[in-house]
């Protein structure tokens, strides 16, 4: 995840000496670090983006982080919930995974599922791996599917199944794996 140019290091400067700024510099991170593919699963802004995050003092990420989600574009939710694992906030951020993971933008359900999931209580994270059944979002992207699959997973996925048989709809192959825990 390592990113850098002149713009973004300048803007690291500022954020350490002003931690306020990150604001204006988290929103401007794609029109100065473009958006192209940087390693797989970032992109350049993201990258950019959660530098920026990694740069604020730990004590104010908590505020800030819930100020650029709630205020920010779908990029710039999706790069808060991405760099979340990254960030020493403990389950803090848990609240912006349950907002993720109400929305129907595919991208932020998924980025909701990651390795911060980790922080979600099991019905929580049960509801938001149905939703990903639900929505066609394939499940490789959630982190620790077959750690944290269960019996009730696999009764509620069966449901789902039936539901979509008796409208004549398929259901996702991934998903079938689900049903055998």
């Amino acid at each position: 995840m390592e990113f850098s140019n002149a713009w973004l290091d300048a803007g690291l400067a500022k954020v350490a000496a002003d931690p306020s700024s990150v604001t204006r510099l988290f929103a401007a991170a794609g029109r100065h670090c473009g958006r192209a593919e940087h390693e797989p699963g970032w992109t350049t802004d993201q990258a950019a983006r959660a530098r920026l995050l990694l740069a604020l003092p730990a004590a104010e990420l908590p505020g800030h982080l819930d100020d650029l989600y709630r205020h920010g574009d779908a990029g710039e939710k999706l790069a808060v919930l991405k760099a979340l694992p990254l960030l020493p906030i403990g389950d803090q951020a848990v609240p912006l995974l349950h907002d993720a993971i109400r929305t129907n933008d595919t991208r932020l359900v998924a980025a909701a599922l990651g390795p911060y999931a980790r922080h979600l209580d099991q019905p929580a994270w049960r509801q938001a791996v149905l939703k990903c059944v639900f929505m066609g979002i394939p499940l490789a992207v959630v982190d620790r599917l077959p750690e944290r699959a269960d019996t009730e997973l696999a009764a509620m996925t069966a449901g789902l199944r039936e539901e979509r048989a008796a409208a004549g709809r398929a259901f996702p192959e991934d998903a079938l794996t689900l049903l055998e825990v």
